[in-house]
C-alpha cells in the first residue's frame, strides 16, 4: 500500500497563499489546509440570524465589539488558524494583537468574547479539534449549534436531536450546558439559552432551530 504525505505548511505560509476575494473558505488545522464544505440555505440563515440577534444584543449594551466579515483565531504555538461561523471580537483590545492589522488575526482570549460554529457535514472538527482549541485560546464562551442533530451520541446524547452546546470556560475548563428544541418525547422546550457574554438575551433553541423552515 502506497501512502501519500501531505505536505505541511506553516501559518505564515497559509496566510501567504489565501486567495483574496475567494468564494471558498479555508482553515489551517495542524499545518494541513482544510477547505471548508460549501454552506446550505438553511446554514446561511441561521448564521444570519444569529449574528442579528448578537449584533442588536451589543448595541443595545453599548459594548465595543463587532462580528468581522473573515478574521482568523491562531491558537499560540499551534500551526493553526480557525474562521468562526460567527466571531465575536472585542474592538478595544485589538491594539494588543500583533497579526491583527494586516492579517485579520486575534489569539488573545480578551479580544473574544465568543465564538460561534454552525455544525455541518465536518462535525469532528467543531466538537473535538475547535472545542480543544479554544479552551486552550481562554475564549470563555462557545457555541456549537447543531441544528441537524449530527453530532456524534456522546455529545447530543442518544436518540439524537438538534441540539445547541454552550460551552463556558470555568477556572481554565471548558464546561458545557445544553438546549434543544424539544424533549424526547417531542414536547416544546421553553428554556431560555444562557450566555456569559449576554446574560439577557431573550433567545431558545426553538428559535434558532425554526429560521431555515420553510413557511
Amino acid at each position: 500500500m502506497t501512502q501519500t504525505l501531505r505536505k505541511l505548511v506553516t501559518f505564515d505560509e497559509f496566510i501567504a497563499c489565501y486567495p483574496e476575494n475567494s468564494q471558498r473558505r479555508y482553515e489551517l488545522h495542524d499545518g494541513v489546509i482544510i477547505e471548508m464544505a460549501p454552506p446550505t440555505g438553511e446554514y446561511e440563515q441561521i448564521v444570519g440570524f444569529l449574528v442579528g440577534e448578537i449584533v442588536t444584543e451589543y448595541k443595545r449594551l453599548k459594548l465595543p465589539y463587532f462580528i468581522p466579515k473573515t478574521a482568523f483565531i491562531k491558537p499560540n504555538q499551534s500551526e493553526a488558524a480557525y474562521s468562526p461561523d460567527v466571531m465575536l471580537l472585542n474592538n478595544s483590545n485589538l491594539v494588543n494583537e500583533p497579526l491583527w492589522k494586516k492579517e485579520s488575526t486575534v489569539s488573545e482570549a480578551a479580544s473574544i468574547p465568543l465564538v460561534i460554529e454552525v455544525v455541518s457535514t465536518n462535525w469532528r472538527d467543531d466538537y473535538f479539534t475547535k472545542a480543544g482549541k479554544y479552551e486552550e485560546v481562554g475564549i470563555p464562551e462557545y457555541w456549537i449549534v447543531d441544528y441537524l442533530g449530527l453530532g456524534g451520541r456522546r455529545f447530543i446524547g442518544n436518540p439524537k436531536q438538534p441540539t445547541i452546546s454552550i460551552y463556558q470556560l470555568i477556572e481554565g475548563e471548558y464546561q458545557v450546558r445544553q438546549f434543544r428544541g424539544s424533549d424526547a418525547c417531542g414536547n416544546p422546550c421553553g428554556e431560555r439559552i444562557q450566555s456569559l457574554a449576554f446574560p439577557d438575551l431573550d433567545l431558545t433553541a426553538e428559535q434558532i432551530f425554526r429560521v431555515g423552515e420553510v413557511t
